[in-house]
């Protein structure tokens, strides 16, 4: 036993029934970088490879009240959004948050992924739900990493190349975000996979091969979960979007398959690429 505790991040999320996405690809992240997971579940999802069944939503007070009893109790050194489901439930998370110091004004970062649809195209959110989380959330976010769809969603842009990349990163950092960090694997046209990190000021390019594979379910989480270790791990924003990048890129290469479709990214490539003992 050791009176040293690791770096704590909390994943505000959804339930993935299928073990791929949501917050078991933030939790599975989170111990593959060192960090000790916390968790408010916002929704349960009936998932599997072939798409989303139905889902039940939490109550917003017992989604904040997670929030606010691992704040209180265990310390958050970061905390990250998936999917929240209602205007209803942003609007409590935005409380809880505010009040356990966790956003843009407080002391611990958070990373919010806009999880507006599902990898197979089910919508995540109503109207309401889609302009509380434009309005109420992403100016509390230390990072944004939307992928393409989520930023045509919020802004109204189709990007379809790297140049048309730079003005969405400029429109959705004028909603309130510190840093916007647009994902592109959705531009397939491109040999690359080229990310973009925008502060309003620099835009910083990250590089990636991009890998040919069906099996990229939890991709968007892992690299959100990955960045969001970072950051409680002392990082500044452009290096725990490296980091991010890095592992996330790993962990698409080493994507299998499950089930009849689209199986998971593996967060735990790290641990399956080690060399063991003959026996062990």
């Amino acid at each position: 036993m050791t009176d040293a505790s690791p770096p704590t991040a909390l994943t505000i999320a959804g339930s993935d029934s299928g073990g791929a996405a949501g917050l078991q690809a933030d939790l599975r992240t989170f111990l593959t970088c060192g960090v000790h997971g916390l968790v408010a579940v916002t929704a349960v999802t009936v998932q599997n490879t072939l798409g989303v069944h139905d889902r039940a939503d939490l109550p917003p007070r017992i989604v904040a009240g997670q929030i606010e009893a691992v704040a209180a109790d265990m310390g958050v050194g970061a905390a990250k959004t998936g999917m929240l489901a209602s205007a209803e439930i942003i609007t409590a998370v935005c409380q809880a948050c505010d009040r356990a110091g966790i956003g843009r004004d407080g002391e611990v970062p958070f990373v919010v992924d806009p999880v507006a649809a599902s990898m197979h195209g089910h919508p995540l959110f109503d109207e309401d739900g889609l302009a509380a989380l434009r309005d109420l959330l992403l100016p509390r976010a230390t990072v944004l990493t939307p992928n393409l769809d989520e930023v045509r969603l919020l802004t109204g842009l189709t990007v379809t190349d790297r140049e048309l990349m730079r003005k969405a990163a400029v429109a959705l950092h004028a909603l309130g975000p510190r840093y916007v960090l647009v994902k592109s694997g959705h531009l397939t046209e491109d040999p690359e996979c080229v990310d973009l990190l925008y502060d309003g000021e620099d835009f910083l390019e990250l590089p990636g091969k991009r890998v040919s594979t069906p099996h990229t379910h939890g991709a968007g989480d892992t690299m959100a979960s990955a960045l969001t270790a970072g950051l409680a791990r002392g990082m500044t924003v452009p290096e725990a979007a490296r980091f991010g990048k890095w592992f996330v890129a790993n962990a698409v290469t080493h994507s299998y398959r499950m089930g009849a479709k689209v199986g998971p990214v593996s967060a735990f490539w790290r641990l399956a690429t080690e060399d063991r003992p003959a026996n062990g």
